[in-house]
């Protein structure tokens, strides 16, 4: 028998490697819908090392990655132990997205570590971990799988567009829910601003006092990204070639890539004539980067509170894991061209 309601932990590492996002939801059925409310969010940012170990992680012995792919789930159940205690909280379930390091849906795989059977051992809570596996196997891509999320927790808004390391977007028309990768977006912002000692370009200050440069702008327009699941095998070996081999400044190829970002969101709220569009992930913070799709969009742009804009994905991956529990579809085949539907996200046990 389920539980009226039921407090799922969601985590999150996204490709913009800000940090290890947790969202505390409690979601119980109301009027025939599935409400949940926030009852604690936080997230760890990365010291420099486990940045930089899950930055180069595809480039490891398959001994080194699986040692990773331990010692980061026991660094994940060690910090939701900690999150608990701080946030004087319990969960019921843990649901676990990892990182990715490796997406290849083509060659029949896609993997994050972090591994969940160590996350439950640590923790003590029931872990539900790779998410995506299954749909794969299913000859679909993997990818995307908020979009479930988008529809069901915030279908008040005609689109969702997430500016994370990869811009995504998510819209239902006509009983049919659409979703997938733009483009590359923070993850070449952090990228630039790292190599000239910053974390992040705050609040697009770097890339609004640069000029946009017309050469490197089309080389990146060029770059074939409809239909494919991005990533960051995509993002070294298609994008930032072509960073590197620029000769222009670093506040131009930021100015560069924001204009680059704005234009192929612009474009593909303008293509599938989406009139609203609301705006989470890091990028919504990047006053420059939302300046510049405004001039090239002139739908409604919706910001929302904090805590929707920094664990919007923490939120979805923790009703990914309640609707895995409750046995009910968490992977649209629509969205990730499976076969079919599928009930995504391995279970292991833990002792509470």
């Amino acid at each position: 028998m389920l539980q009226n309601s039921m407090k799922i932990l969601g985590i999150m590492s996204g490709t913009s490697l800000d940090g290890l996002d947790l969202a505390l939801c409690d979601f119980s059925i109301r009027n025939g819908r599935v409400d949940f409310q926030l009852l604690a969010a936080e997230t760890i940012t990365y010291e420099s090392s486990r940045k930089e170990s899950l930055t180069n992680a595809f480039r490891i012995s398959a001994e080194q990655y699986f040692k990773l792919h331990a010692s980061y789930g026991e660094f994940i159940g060690k910090s939701v132990i900690e999150f608990l205690f701080r946030h004087k909280q319990t969960a019921d379930y843990i649901a676990s997205h990892g990182h990715t390091i490796f997406h290849q849906p083509q060659q029949g795989f896609t993997t994050q570590i972090g591994c969940g059977a160590t996350i439950a051992a640590q923790s003590g809570i029931h872990t539900i971990c790779d998410f995506r596996s299954l749909d794969v196997a299913l000859q679909g891509q993997g990818a995307p799988l908020v979009p479930i999320g988008d529809r069901d927790l915030f279908g008040t808004y005609e689109s969702c567009l997430n500016i994370g390391g990869i811009a995504n977007i998510s819209f239902t028309k006509n009983g049919r829910t659409s979703a997938f990768d733009i483009c590359i977006a923070n993850m070449a912002l952090n990228y630039l601003a790292e190599s000239a000692g910053h974390l992040f370009d705050n609040g697009g200050k770097m890339a609004a006092s640069g000029k946009c440069d017309q050469v490197l702008l089309q080389q990146l327009l060029a770059i074939e990204t409809q239909q494919q699941s991005l990533g960051r095998e995509f993002f070294e070996l298609q994008f930032l070639p072509l960073l590197q081999s620029s000769g222009i400044s670093v506040i131009d190829k930021l100015a560069t890539c924001a204009e680059y970002t704005a234009m192929q969101i612009a474009q593909v709220l303008k293509t599938h004539q989406l009139h609203s569009v609301l705006i989470t992930g890091g990028g919504a913070y990047n006053l420059y980067l939302i300046e510049r799709l405004k001039h090239h969009y002139n739908g409604t742009i919706d910001i929302p509170s904090d805590d929707i804009i920094q664990f919007k994905e923490a939120i979805i991956f923790a009703y990914l894991g309640y609707l895995r529990i409750i046995k009910q579809t968490n992977t649209l085949s629509s969205v990730t061209k499976a076969s079919r539907d599928s009930i995504g996200g391995c279970l292991y046990l833990g002792s509470k």
